[in-house]
Protein backbone atom coordinates (compact mmCIF):
# COMPACT_ATOMS: atom_id res chain seq x y z
CA UNK A 1 0.00 0.00 0.00
CA UNK A 2 1.80 3.05 -1.28
CA UNK A 3 0.98 6.40 0.28
CA UNK A 4 1.07 9.68 -1.63
CA UNK A 5 1.55 12.88 0.35
CA UNK A 6 -1.07 15.50 -0.38
CA UNK A 7 -1.88 18.94 0.93
CA UNK A 8 -5.08 20.75 1.65
CA UNK A 9 -5.56 22.79 -1.51
CA UNK A 10 -9.07 24.16 -1.24
CA UNK A 11 -12.05 24.34 1.07
CA UNK A 12 -15.39 25.19 -0.55
CA UNK A 13 -18.28 26.07 1.72
CA UNK A 14 -21.55 26.59 -0.11
CA UNK A 15 -24.03 29.00 1.37
CA UNK A 16 -26.88 27.96 -0.92
CA UNK A 17 -26.49 24.17 -1.16
CA UNK A 18 -25.52 21.29 1.07
CA UNK A 19 -22.43 20.64 -1.06
CA UNK A 20 -19.19 21.32 0.76
CA UNK A 21 -15.88 20.11 -0.61
CA UNK A 22 -12.32 19.71 0.56
CA UNK A 23 -9.77 19.33 -2.22
CA UNK A 24 -6.47 17.59 -1.58
CA UNK A 25 -3.65 18.03 -4.09
CA UNK A 26 -0.73 15.69 -4.59
CA UNK A 27 2.25 17.43 -2.98
CA UNK A 28 4.73 16.60 -5.74
CA UNK A 29 2.26 16.22 -8.60
CA UNK A 30 -0.91 17.47 -10.19
CA UNK A 31 -3.56 14.94 -9.13
CA UNK A 32 -6.37 16.10 -6.86
CA UNK A 33 -9.02 14.41 -4.75
CA UNK A 34 -12.33 16.04 -3.88
CA UNK A 35 -14.02 14.91 -0.70
CA UNK A 36 -17.60 16.00 -0.09
CA UNK A 37 -18.12 16.77 3.59
CA UNK A 38 -20.82 17.99 5.94
CA UNK A 39 -21.62 21.53 6.98
CA UNK A 40 -20.11 21.30 10.47
CA UNK A 41 -16.90 19.75 9.19
CA UNK A 42 -16.40 22.36 6.45
CA UNK A 43 -17.17 25.08 8.98
CA UNK A 44 -14.51 23.72 11.36
CA UNK A 45 -11.87 23.33 8.63
CA UNK A 46 -12.63 26.74 7.13
CA UNK A 47 -12.33 28.49 10.50
CA UNK A 48 -9.09 26.69 11.34
CA UNK A 49 -7.48 27.41 7.96
CA UNK A 50 -8.49 31.06 8.21
CA UNK A 51 -7.34 31.35 11.83
CA UNK A 52 -10.83 32.27 13.08
CA UNK A 53 -11.22 30.46 16.39
CA UNK A 54 -14.77 29.98 17.64
CA UNK A 55 -15.73 31.50 20.99
CA UNK A 56 -15.82 27.99 22.53
CA UNK A 57 -13.96 24.84 21.43
CA UNK A 58 -15.59 22.73 18.76
CA UNK A 59 -15.39 18.95 19.01
CA UNK A 60 -12.17 18.58 17.00
CA UNK A 61 -10.54 21.35 19.06
CA UNK A 62 -11.59 19.63 22.27
CA UNK A 63 -10.13 16.35 21.01
CA UNK A 64 -6.92 18.15 20.00
CA UNK A 65 -6.65 19.63 23.50
CA UNK A 66 -7.11 16.18 25.03
CA UNK A 67 -4.36 14.79 22.79
CA UNK A 68 -2.06 17.65 23.82
CA UNK A 69 -2.79 17.10 27.51
CA UNK A 70 -1.96 13.39 27.12
CA UNK A 71 1.21 14.18 25.14
CA UNK A 72 -0.09 12.47 22.00
CA UNK A 73 1.16 13.68 18.62
CA UNK A 74 -0.77 13.33 15.38
CA UNK A 75 1.82 11.73 13.15
CA UNK A 76 -0.24 11.72 9.96
CA UNK A 77 -3.68 11.55 8.39
CA UNK A 78 -4.33 8.79 5.86
CA UNK A 79 -7.21 8.65 3.39
CA UNK A 80 -7.21 4.89 3.09
CA UNK A 81 -10.21 3.73 1.15
CA UNK A 82 -13.20 4.64 -0.98
CA UNK A 83 -16.26 2.42 -0.69
CA UNK A 84 -19.10 3.49 -2.91
CA UNK A 85 -19.07 7.25 -2.46
CA UNK A 86 -17.72 7.20 1.10
CA UNK A 87 -14.08 7.89 1.95
CA UNK A 88 -12.47 6.23 4.95
CA UNK A 89 -9.51 7.56 6.85
CA UNK A 90 -7.16 6.92 9.72
CA UNK A 91 -5.38 9.04 12.26
CA UNK A 92 -1.91 7.79 13.06
CA UNK A 93 -1.07 8.90 16.59
CA UNK A 94 2.13 8.56 18.61
CA UNK A 95 2.58 8.61 22.37
CA UNK A 96 5.78 7.67 24.20
CA UNK A 97 7.11 5.72 21.22
CA UNK A 98 3.89 3.76 20.72
CA UNK A 99 1.84 4.16 17.54
CA UNK A 100 -1.94 4.06 17.41
CA UNK A 101 -3.95 3.65 14.18
CA UNK A 102 -7.43 5.11 14.73
CA UNK A 103 -10.38 4.86 12.32
CA UNK A 104 -11.57 8.36 11.39
CA UNK A 105 -13.75 10.15 8.92
CA UNK A 106 -11.38 12.08 6.64
CA UNK A 107 -13.19 15.35 7.33
CA UNK A 108 -12.76 14.97 11.10
CA UNK A 109 -9.09 14.08 10.72
CA UNK A 110 -8.49 17.04 8.40
CA UNK A 111 -10.33 19.39 10.80
CA UNK A 112 -8.13 18.14 13.63
CA UNK A 113 -4.90 18.46 11.65
CA UNK A 114 -5.69 21.63 9.68
CA UNK A 115 -4.26 23.99 12.26
CA UNK A 116 -0.99 22.07 12.46
CA UNK A 117 1.64 20.83 10.06
CA UNK A 118 0.12 17.33 10.11
CA UNK A 119 0.93 15.56 6.84
CA UNK A 120 -1.97 14.13 4.84
CA UNK A 121 -1.52 10.98 2.78
CA UNK A 122 -3.83 9.28 0.29
CA UNK A 123 -3.48 5.62 -0.63
CA UNK A 124 -2.20 5.38 -4.21
CA UNK A 125 -5.10 3.11 -5.18
CA UNK A 126 -7.63 5.70 -3.99
CA UNK A 127 -5.78 8.54 -5.70
CA UNK A 128 -5.54 6.57 -8.93
CA UNK A 129 -9.28 5.82 -8.90
CA UNK A 130 -10.55 9.34 -8.21
CA UNK A 131 -7.83 11.81 -9.16
CA UNK A 132 -8.71 14.70 -11.43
Amino acid sequence: MALVECQLARVVMSETQDTHVVTLKEKDGERTVRIWIGLWEVFAIHRTVNNEPPPRPLTHELFGSVLDALNVQIERIVISELRGRTYFGRLILRQDGQTFDIDSRPSDAIALGAGTETPIFVEEAVLRDVAN
